[in-house]
């Protein structure tokens, strides 16, 4: 198995090693780790911007529920267009953190009148794992080794399946009881989904590592910080639904 491989759909060895190519020309330019660093932050910074936007619109407003069942959908269509035509990650990308941003103020918003301050342990427990996993993976404590990388990509595909089977059973009155559940049961599924978007993050660091390794040409920087930007939105969600979950024990 490459050290490209990656269960996050941006961030393949197709994507990298195709986009290289350009390196024979003399005034292609190599991708970096600050440039990616950097386009990551800004990709993060519209997302809360966005979100704050609408927390602040929808609470004046009321949240309109089928504005936040189309964004995924408008969103999912953003990210195969991403996937498939690189070179508009610079374009589209920020075009899809402002929809997400707008997802998650509504979500959050919704859950923050139930919960309050669930929002802001959301947000705080992100970045932490976040940091938590950066620094696993800078000091080799985690290795991204071809046997962890099949482990998480094939967990990863099962719980998108799932998701997927459970979106699509709703229409037909049909709950999946461990996605929306506070039992036992649901409780430990989300923990289970959280620790597996973390462990996603190291499988994304290694690839931009490797892109970079690799002199990748710098327009990947916006496509590799877009990739890294949906695992962050995924486990800030995952993280959510599971402190929901908790509240509601109480």
């Amino acid at each position: 198995m490459s050290l490209f491989t990656s269960n996050n759909p941006t961030l393949k060895e197709e994507a990298f090693t195709q986009a290289a190519l350009p390196q024979t020309l003399a005034d292609a330019k190599p991708m970096t780790l600050n440039g990616t660093i950097g386009k990551t932050a800004l990709l993060v910074g519209i997302v809360v911007v966005f979100a704050v936007f609408a927390w602040d619109l929808f609470s004046l407003m009321g949240v309109p529920l089928p504005f936040l069942i189309s964004i995924p959908l408008v969103g999912v269509a953003l990210a195969f267009l991403i996937t498939f035509k690189k070179h508009l990650a610079p374009y589209v990308a920020p075009i899809y953190c402002a929809l997400q941003g707008l997802f998650l103020g509504g979500v959050s918003g919704i859950l923050e009148m139930k919960f309050p301050g669930i929002a802001n342990q959301a947000m705080l427990l992100t970045f932490t794992v976040f940091g938590g996993m950066l620094l696993l993976y800078s000091t080799r404590v985690i290795r991204a080794t071809d046997r962890f990388k099949s482990i998480i990509i094939t967990a990863t595909f099962g719980i998108f399946c799932y998701y997927m089977a459970a979106f699509v059973l709703q229409f037909f009155g049909v709950e999946m009881a461990l996605i929306h559940s506070s039992g036992t049961a649901g409780i430990i599924f989300s923990v289970f989904v959280v620790i597996l978007a973390a462990m996603n993050l190291i499988l994304d660091f290694d690839t931009i590592e490797q892109g970079v390794a690799h002199g990748a040409p710098k327009t990947m920087e916006w496509y590799a910080a877009f990739g890294l930007v949906v695992t962050l939105i995924w486990l800030y969600v995952e993280i959510l639904r599971l402190l929901s979950k908790l509240y509601s024990r109480d």
